[in-house]
């Protein structure tokens, strides 16, 4: 079987890529309703990709918002069953200007394909369907296989956490596979073992009852974009540290073994900044190092300010209102309604006189931490080896992916978050890129996962005889 599947996803390498072109083609950008078809389209394309594999009970799954796929084959009994998630949703594209290639048409260069959700999650989530294909095509799957993605994720994920709530018996399995993430380096085998959460809110300045010209009404009226770049400017002081009461209280540091890992992963913070980050300085809390920072300490940020007039030319108006889009990042210890509670809270204590100010949660996420002793954590780890021949690192995500925790709280089973993106692939960014020899290596070490059938001593013994083409 294995021969079969082998020499099945090495014949078709270039007909694979060509397909997950024709998807990163679809702009399903799932905060903007204009494409709320295009959304649906990826669904579409998604479910009959499954269905033409050879995945069974191929549906879309309504929710309140975007639909999910879903997919199963379960014809392994006794043996343990994978969900497989991902997301075929991408983020909007913007700032258009600075990309080299039109985002939604893919473009290969530098060994690189380059498209909005080339990374993030399209291209990985098309790793796990191209090596079921491959699986299917070489006889009936070794283990039971769910196929879970929705078309949420990049507005929160309210749906298909709703879905797990009501329909959690449905979805019975062993152990989630999630590819979307990254190695912590290029050919530098890593599992992520913890996510940050988040709260992304919305905070409304009123003023005036309309807008009002500056010249007749300027120094009388209150002007709400003065009024909120002084609230904003009162949620951090100058070093990072964030100022809302209480945000620090009851938060978990990582451990002492934690940070001494950290400690030894091939992280150069000269080379980070100029080559990830791009910014004269790295800025942060004083007494953390950027690892700590961006892992497993609260941050805050402010992601855009629409209102008043920002066409060409001059309009002198103060607007009647002024918005400004702030998130703030969660570790364990925190949770959003609290983390939420608290920043409304101490935002009406700054409020400027003669301005009202509303704050909105727009969606949230909870942190979540895996623990590395269970077998699906150490087949993993088995498995990466074999193919690297090197150690695996454990590492924590700064990012969020809600369901991860939804998993552990309605499915009561752990993760495998096992993703195959780079810290360079600008993934949110204009430029975002996925490396083709990555593609094809990432597409069989899902394989791989999908190959183990739960008994941790079976899957060592076999693991370098079943592993040998990771090295092709």
């Amino acid at each position: 079987m294995l021969e079969a599947a082998l020499a099945f996803a090495e014949g078709n390498r270039a007909q694979a890529l060509d397909e997950l072109k024709n998807f990163l083609r679809i702009p399903s950008i799932s905060t903007l309703p204009e494409h709320t078809p295009d959304v649906r389209r990826a669904a579409e394309f998604l479910a009959d990709e499954l269905r033409r594999i050879g995945m069974e009970n191929v549906r879309l799954i309504e929710t309140s918002g975007h639909p999910l796929v879903y997919a199963d084959s379960l014809h392994a009994p006794g043996k343990p069953t994978i969900l497989c998630y991902g997301h075929y949703d991408v983020q909007p594209p913007d700032p258009l200007d600075e990309w080299l290639s039109p985002p939604f048409e893919p473009t290969e260069r530098n060994g690189n394909i380059y498209a909005r959700g080339a990374v993030d999650d399209k291209g990985q989530l098309w790793m796990e369907v191209k090596a079921l294909e491959a699986l299917l095509k070489a006889g009936p799957l070794p283990v039971n296989v769910r196929v879970l993605s929705e078309g949420e994720e990049e507005v929160g994920g309210e749906g298909i956490a709703t879905y797990l709530r009501e329909h959690h018996e449905e979805l019975k399995c062993d152990v989630a596979l999630v590819c979307d993430t990254e190695l912590f380096a290029p050919d530098l085998p890593t599992l992520c073992v913890g996510l940050r959460g988040m709260i992304y809110t919305e905070i409304e300045v009123r003023g005036a009852r309309t807008d009002l010209h500056s010249g007749m009404y300027g120094g009388a009226a209150p002007n709400p974009f003065v009024a909120l770049a002084q609230v904003i400017a009162k949620l951090k002081d100058d070093e990072g540290r964030i100022l809302i009461p209480g945000i620090y209280d009851g938060i978990e540091a990582p451990t002492a073994a934690e940070l001494e890992a950290w400690k030894s992963l091939p992280f150069d913070e000269e080379h980070y900044r100029e080559t990830e980050v791009g910014s004269s300085v790295l800025t942060g809390e004083p007494g953390y190092s950027v690892l700590e920072r961006t892992w497993a300490r609260p941050t805050l940020d402010v992601h855009g300010m629409p209102g008043g007039f920002t066409g060409a030319g001059a309009k002198t108006v103060i607007p009647a209102k002024a918005l400004a889009k702030v998130s703030l990042r969660l570790v364990p210890g925190m949770t959003p309604q609290d983390t939420f509670d608290k920043l409304r809270s101490y935002v009406a204590t700054i409020t400027p006189k003669g301005v009202s100010i509303e704050v909105r949660l727009i969606h949230s996420g909870e942190p979540v931490v895996v623990g590395t002793d269970n077998p699906f954590i150490h087949a993993a780890t088995e498995a990466m080896h074999a193919v690297f021949n090197k150690d695996t690192v454990f590492v924590r995500g700064g990012g969020s992916i809600p369901i991860v925790g939804d998993f552990a709280r309605q499915l009561h089973v752990p993760a495998v978050m096992m993703g195959f993106g780079l810290p360079d692939d600008n993934l949110h960014a204009p430029n975002e890129k996925l490396t083709s020899a990555t593609f094809t290596a990432a597409q069989n070490r899902s394989f791989a996962s999908c190959l183990w059938r739960g008994d941790e001593s079976a899957f060592q013994a076999r693991s370098l005889e079943r592993l040998e083409f990771f090295k092709r």
